[in-house]
């Protein structure tokens, strides 16, 4: 079973210990299945892709998390975990 390599930009992991602790934990637990399932996470709510290699889901109604996988690759970087209004799609 191939299992996907995750990277946290630094930026986020700062962002991360500013949101509340249940979306946090909402984070982790989407971590979690990017690394066991891919870029694709159709079970998240609002999920979808953003255009090429690049994709988005809510954790909640407030927050989203967003990221990028290259066609072929096993690493899938997060470079967005905050508030929907700031997200940068």
């Amino acid at each position: 079973m191939m299992r996907y390599n995750v990277r946290i930009k630094r930026k986020v992991e700062r962002g991360l210990r500013k949101l509340p602790s249940d979306v946090q934990q909402l984070f982790f637990l989407l971590v979690a299945e990017l690394q066991v399932d891919g870029p694709i996470q159709k079970s998240w709510h609002n999920f979808s892709p953003l255009g090429e290699e690049r994709y988005h889901c809510h954790l909640n109604y407030r927050y989203v998390a967003c990221w990028t996988c290259r066609k072929n690759e096993i690493e899938i970087e997060v470079y967005y975990v905050g508030s929907r209004e700031k997200a940068p799609y």
